[in-house]
């Protein structure tokens, strides 16, 4: 299904992004990384062609700030001259910032929004008219289970994640009649760089409340999502545990509500505690 594509991965030198540009790779998919740290990238592209078999896959990458809507449209066009025009689009790209809502201050909310909302907006606006081109296409976003069920101490995060949610789920509605395949990820916590920067400041209510979901591999996350994408699921939680909690909030919310609200009583601390 992704040899001889071309696929586009946002936050493809960290995280969910770097795993699934291994595995995509092993695939023999041709790959645009896309992310902010040249250096980062570099070493990506390094990783993945030291892993290939010989011929390996052609793996470029684009230094770019996916909050800039300008510089996102460049980067396409170099991606569509030295690649060609996209078959697939996997927006990772996101930061995190965890801590109780008042002590977030505005900007915070406006930085998260600018890159894990309008980051993959962005993308998604500058990808578009290649795939309705083509009059087919995939495009992947990778939001949170904190886009489903808001999560205390995440009111910045899951508020971006929500946004994606909505979003993805608009285009799905939208592009399916136009041969534009649109899929959403919803993951737990994953361990990657990022989680472990944020265990150095989470509350302790935010720090038990992921218990209930626990914390998954990048390998089991990247391993589900390719699976959902070639079996042409929509809908795409990794970890039994996220799909439990996923479909409670759905059918019966007042049940996954209690459940929150049961783990951060039992452990409430509070912006002074």
């Amino acid at each position: 299904m992704f040899k001889g594509k071309n696929i586009i991965i946002t936050g493809g030198s960290s995280g969910i992004g770097r795993g699934l540009a291994l595995r995509l790779a092993k695939e023999g998919a041709s790959l645009a990384l896309v992310a902010r740290d040249p250096e980062r990238l570099s070493k990506t592209r390094e990783e993945i062609i030291s892993r290939a078999s010989s011929p390996g896959p052609r793996v470029e990458f684009f230094s770019c700030d996916v909050t800039d809507d300008g510089k996102v449209r460049q980067t396409m066009d170099k991606i569509v001259d030295e690649l060609g025009s996209p078959d697939y689009l996997f927006n990772s790209a996101g930061i995190i910032i965890v801590d109780y809502f008042e002590n977030l201050h505005r900007d915070n909310f406006r930085e998260i929004m600018d890159t894990n909302f309008f980051g993959t907006l962005h993308f998604i606006k500058a990808a578009l008219p290649h795939f309705k081109k083509k009059g087919r296409g995939h495009i992947v976003n990778i939001s949170s289970i904190a886009g489903m069920i808001g999560v205390f101490g995440y009111a910045s995060y899951c508020a971006s994640k929500y946004a994606v949610v909505g979003l993805t789920e608009t285009l799905r509605a939208e592009l399916k009649l136009q041969g534009i395949a649109i899929h959403l990820v919803l993951p737990p916590e994953v361990n990657t760089p990022m989680l472990t920067k944020v265990n150095q400041s989470r509350p302790i209510e935010n720090k038990m409340l992921t218990r209930i979901m626990s914390v998954l591999s990048v390998d089991q996350v990247v391993d589900t999502v390719i699976k959902g994408v070639k079996r042409g699921r929509y809908l795409i939680i990794p970890g039994r545990r996220a799909r439990l909690l996923g479909r409670m909030s759905q059918i019966l919310p007042s049940v996954a509500m209690r459940i929150v609200d049961h783990t951060v009583r039992k452990n409430y601390r509070g912006p002074g505690g």
